[in-house]
Protein backbone atom coordinates (compact mmCIF):
# COMPACT_ATOMS: atom_id res chain seq x y z
CA UNK A 1 0.00 0.00 0.00
CA UNK A 2 1.23 3.29 -1.15
CA UNK A 3 1.84 6.20 2.07
CA UNK A 4 0.03 8.51 -0.89
CA UNK A 5 -3.43 6.64 -0.40
CA UNK A 6 -3.47 6.56 3.44
CA UNK A 7 -3.38 10.30 3.06
CA UNK A 8 -6.85 11.83 3.57
CA UNK A 9 -7.88 13.69 0.64
CA UNK A 10 -8.07 17.62 1.04
CA UNK A 11 -5.73 17.79 4.14
CA UNK A 12 -4.22 20.99 4.93
CA UNK A 13 -0.87 21.70 5.45
CA UNK A 14 1.33 24.73 6.43
CA UNK A 15 4.79 24.89 5.31
CA UNK A 16 7.45 27.24 6.60
CA UNK A 17 10.60 26.87 4.50
CA UNK A 18 12.75 30.04 3.71
CA UNK A 19 14.32 27.64 0.71
CA UNK A 20 12.61 28.90 -2.55
CA UNK A 21 13.45 25.45 -4.17
CA UNK A 22 13.14 23.46 -1.63
CA UNK A 23 9.64 24.84 -0.41
CA UNK A 24 8.58 24.27 -4.28
CA UNK A 25 9.37 20.58 -4.04
CA UNK A 26 7.67 20.46 -0.85
CA UNK A 27 4.38 22.35 -2.18
CA UNK A 28 4.62 19.31 -5.44
CA UNK A 29 5.14 16.41 -3.47
CA UNK A 30 2.24 17.50 -0.71
CA UNK A 31 -0.27 18.72 -3.61
CA UNK A 32 0.18 15.38 -5.27
CA UNK A 33 -0.63 13.93 -1.65
CA UNK A 34 -3.93 15.55 -1.45
CA UNK A 35 -2.51 17.91 0.27
CA UNK A 36 -4.09 21.51 0.15
CA UNK A 37 -0.37 23.48 0.86
CA UNK A 38 0.23 27.34 2.14
CA UNK A 39 4.11 28.15 1.58
CA UNK A 40 5.46 31.18 3.62
CA UNK A 41 9.14 32.00 3.90
CA UNK A 42 9.40 33.65 7.09
CA UNK A 43 7.60 32.98 10.70
CA UNK A 44 6.10 36.36 10.56
CA UNK A 45 3.68 35.69 7.90
CA UNK A 46 3.03 32.44 8.87
CA UNK A 47 2.13 33.58 11.60
CA UNK A 48 -0.30 36.30 10.20
CA UNK A 49 -2.15 33.06 8.48
CA UNK A 50 -2.88 31.86 12.01
CA UNK A 51 -3.90 34.96 13.47
CA UNK A 52 -6.40 35.48 10.69
CA UNK A 53 -7.48 31.79 11.31
CA UNK A 54 -6.33 29.58 8.42
CA UNK A 55 -6.92 26.33 9.26
CA UNK A 56 -4.27 23.72 9.07
CA UNK A 57 -4.10 19.77 9.66
CA UNK A 58 -0.09 19.44 9.76
CA UNK A 59 2.90 22.08 9.08
CA UNK A 60 6.39 21.34 7.69
CA UNK A 61 8.43 23.87 9.74
CA UNK A 62 12.12 24.42 8.73
CA UNK A 63 13.68 25.14 12.26
CA UNK A 64 16.38 27.47 10.76
CA UNK A 65 15.22 30.33 8.69
CA UNK A 66 17.78 32.54 7.10
CA UNK A 67 20.11 32.08 9.93
CA UNK A 68 20.99 30.49 13.23
CA UNK A 69 18.80 33.62 15.51
CA UNK A 70 15.69 33.23 13.09
CA UNK A 71 13.94 30.22 13.84
CA UNK A 72 10.23 28.90 13.36
CA UNK A 73 10.01 28.65 16.87
CA UNK A 74 7.17 31.47 17.52
CA UNK A 75 5.04 29.31 14.73
CA UNK A 76 5.84 26.01 16.41
CA UNK A 77 4.50 27.60 19.72
CA UNK A 78 1.39 29.11 17.64
CA UNK A 79 0.69 26.18 16.62
CA UNK A 80 1.32 23.97 19.69
CA UNK A 81 -1.38 26.13 21.41
CA UNK A 82 -3.80 25.72 18.68
CA UNK A 83 -3.06 21.45 18.88
CA UNK A 84 -1.82 21.59 15.09
CA UNK A 85 0.67 18.66 14.56
CA UNK A 86 4.28 19.35 12.85
CA UNK A 87 7.27 17.53 11.86
CA UNK A 88 10.68 20.06 11.99
CA UNK A 89 12.75 19.86 8.94
CA UNK A 90 16.44 20.42 9.31
CA UNK A 91 19.49 20.14 7.35
CA UNK A 92 21.09 20.36 11.27
CA UNK A 93 22.32 16.97 12.92
CA UNK A 94 19.39 15.30 14.83
CA UNK A 95 21.40 15.66 18.10
CA UNK A 96 21.80 19.40 18.09
CA UNK A 97 18.65 20.40 16.88
CA UNK A 98 17.09 18.52 20.46
CA UNK A 99 17.85 21.49 22.08
CA UNK A 100 15.02 23.30 20.37
CA UNK A 101 11.70 23.60 22.76
CA UNK A 102 9.97 20.89 21.34
CA UNK A 103 12.12 18.06 21.50
CA UNK A 104 9.68 15.22 21.04
CA UNK A 105 8.18 16.84 17.64
CA UNK A 106 8.90 14.54 14.63
CA UNK A 107 12.05 15.63 12.84
CA UNK A 108 13.18 14.49 9.18
CA UNK A 109 17.21 15.90 8.68
CA UNK A 110 17.53 17.30 5.44
CA UNK A 111 17.83 15.58 2.79
CA UNK A 112 15.20 13.00 3.26
CA UNK A 113 13.56 10.93 0.62
CA UNK A 114 10.04 11.85 -0.40
CA UNK A 115 8.80 8.31 0.95
CA UNK A 116 10.38 9.10 4.66
CA UNK A 117 8.33 12.47 4.16
CA UNK A 118 5.28 10.79 3.34
CA UNK A 119 5.38 8.36 5.59
CA UNK A 120 6.00 10.56 8.62
CA UNK A 121 3.22 13.10 7.73
CA UNK A 122 1.06 9.92 7.58
CA UNK A 123 1.91 8.82 11.29
CA UNK A 124 1.63 12.44 12.87
CA UNK A 125 -1.60 13.16 10.57
CA UNK A 126 -3.38 9.62 12.41
CA UNK A 127 -1.87 10.70 15.58
CA UNK A 128 -3.24 13.69 16.07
Amino acid sequence: MSTTKALPAGWRCLVLEDEFLIALDLQEILAAAGAEVACFADATTALAALGAGAQFDLALLDIHLGGASNTSSSVAAALAARQIPFILLTGMHRQSARDLAYPDAPMLEKPYQQPELLNAIRVTLAQS
